[in-house]
């Protein structure tokens, strides 16, 4: 069954607590530790999907928020700082943000539409948002093609399109250690490239309202 497939309809498990995340678990990820970031999604990826739904509603749109946490997550876990809470509080907290993102990129959306449809003057909510998370999806998009090739499809299908370690490398025709390796230095090199785009955004704002 895919991974992104298993978190479908999932609410928060009972009876589960912090250390279902422990802080030595997301430091392991901030190093690179690809077994490590499967563990971290596959406990944790129930409650973002909880978290999700409750705010998008859409349960298509959850998992596809579901996964973009997963992606920051990956990014910025050396950010993590364990003195200001649990590993598991940060990450919902991350997801509930990106969901209240979504949200008002879709309505900025619809009021866009709207205003076509009327020909009509309409103040839209928080345009900036959506231009943001537009300039996310393409900086993730450009940084997807920067990889090689096998890297770019043991990533895109293992994290994007939630299939399990084995059913990639059976997809691919490769060896299961072979895969690993391959997505481990691919996700890297992904958190890599994605932190330069965001110091070329924050060095570009600097210098238009120098």
């Amino acid at each position: 069954m895919r991974r992104a497939l298993r978190v479908v309809g999932e609410e928060s498990p009972p009876g589960r607590d912090d250390d279902l995340a422990p802080a030595a678990v997301l430091a392991a990820v901030a190093g690179g530790d690809l077994d490590a970031f499967g563990r971290l999604y596959d406990d944790l990826a129930p409650l973002v999907f909880g978290v999700a739904r409750r705010v998008v509603r859409d349960p298509s749109r959850a998992e596809e928020v579901t996964q973009e946490v997963f992606t920051e997550v990956w990014r910025q876990a050396a950010r993590f700082d364990a003195s200001r809470g649990s590993v598991r509080t940060w990450v919902l907290t991350v997801a509930h943000r990106r969901a209240v993102d979504t949200v008002r990129s879709s309505q900025a959306s619809r009021a866009r539409e709207e205003h076509v449809a009327r020909r009509e003057p309409v103040e839209t909510a928080g345009p900036e948002e959506a231009v943001v998370r537009a300039a996310e999806h393409a900086g993730v998009r450009r940084c997807l093609d920067s990889l090689t090739p096998l890297q770019s499809q043991a990533v895109r299908l293992a994290y994007y399109q939630g299939f399990t370690y084995p059913e990639v490398a059976e997809m691919l025709g490769r060896p299961l250690s072979t895969v690993k390796t391959r997505m481990r230095d691919g996700l890297i090199r992904l958190r890599d490239c994605l932190a330069e785009t965001e110091f070329e955004a924050m060095d570009g704002e600097t210098r238009d309202g120098a």
